[in-house]
């Protein structure tokens, strides 16, 4: 397994396809990568060689990826949450921030359902009557 940027990718896929189980390399950068270090895009990860490695690495250097990526979309989320601009206060508040509907959806950002509202009598009874036999 060739390890490129830190990440070890993985030896039977094609180039193009391998390249982009680093973090911000996707489909066009993976062959806009490949076409400027000159590599054959039918060779697989595993057939490289050291010296095809090392232009992979140099070209790819040229690019933001990895943890210099994930950083700086933190740091730009972390500057909406100073300025407490509207996206960043939806940041703050775990809702989506992009004007998606969050009656019906939205599960995935704001987690499980909790039912909020009122209790039945009997249901209100039965929590009190467990709480008294705690104490």
């Amino acid at each position: 397994m060739p390890r490129i940027a830190g990440v070890s990718i993985p030896d039977n896929k094609k180039i193009a396809f391998a390249l982009r189980y680093i973090y911000g390399i996707g489909p066009v950068l993976s062959q806009k990568i490949v076409d400027q270090a000159k590599i054959d895009p039918q060779k697989r990860a595993g057939q490289l060689g050291t010296e095809e490695i090392n232009r992979l690495q140099r070209v790819i250097d040229g690019f933001m990826i990895e943890g210099s990526l994930r950083q700086w979309y933190q740091e730009n989320i972390k500057r909406l949450k100073q300025i407490k601009c509207y996206r960043g206060l939806r940041h703050e508040a775990g809702l989506p921030a992009r004007g998606q509907r969050t009656r019906s959806n939205a599960r995935t950002k704001r987690g499980k359902r909790k039912t909020v509202g009122a209790m039945r009598k009997d249901m209100l009874q039965k929590l009190e009557a467990a709480s008294r036999a705690k104490k």
